[in-house]
């Protein structure tokens, strides 16, 4: 009986071991709505820039880069540090406020796009995209497709870290081979 308990005891402890490890691994960013991260930017003394994942429900690119990209611990950390990162449902149904503008849901086919999602992906309805904006809400660049975290890291540092500001991305790509 002794030796029953101690392998169930080992077991057990294997066990949380294994999908304990699991659980470090996944970090969890905080998302914001687009009103809150807006408030935030213009309420903040030292304001952040805004980040934007554009997404759908269907997209399952998008679901692969919420899991393995956006919770990866190194991407939330740095994102969490540096920008106030938005959930923005390109199919949403509810209007946005932006500049004096309110945009809406338009209908088309089966389903339809938002004018603000649409608006910031620059008329390129594509999923994913992410946004990079300055603390002052103006663009800096959208970014269609799924990136793997070590890609979307060297992206996000790029206007993170202001590098746009001396560099261009090719000088920038080139420099870190």
């Amino acid at each position: 009986m002794n030796t029953i308990s101690n392998k169930i005891i080992c077991i057990s402890s294997l066990l949380f071991l294994v999908f304990g490890s699991f659980a470090i691994q996944a970090q969890e960013v905080t998302w914001l709505s687009w009103a809150e991260a807006v408030k935030l930017a213009e309420t903040d003394k030292n304001p952040k820039k805004i980040f934007v994942d554009v997404y759908t429900d269907w997209c399952g690119w998008c679901k692969k880069m919420d899991k393995d990209t956006f919770q990866n611990p190194e991407v939330a950390s740095y994102m969490e540090k540096n920008f106030y990162m938005v959930k923005l449902d390109g199919e949403g149904k509810e209007p946005i406020e932006f500049k004096g503008k309110t945009f809406k849901f338009v209908a088309s086919g089966r389903s339809g796009y938002h004018e603000f999602a649409a608006a910031l992906m620059q008329g390129k309805l594509s999923y994913p995209t992410t946004i990079f904006l300055d603390e002052k809400l103006n663009m800096l660049s959208p970014v269609p497709g799924y990136q793997k975290p070590d890609a979307f890291l060297q992206i996000a540092t790029y206007f993170g870290d202001d590098i746009h500001k001396q560099k261009k991305w090719d000088e920038y790509v080139n420099a870190k081979k």
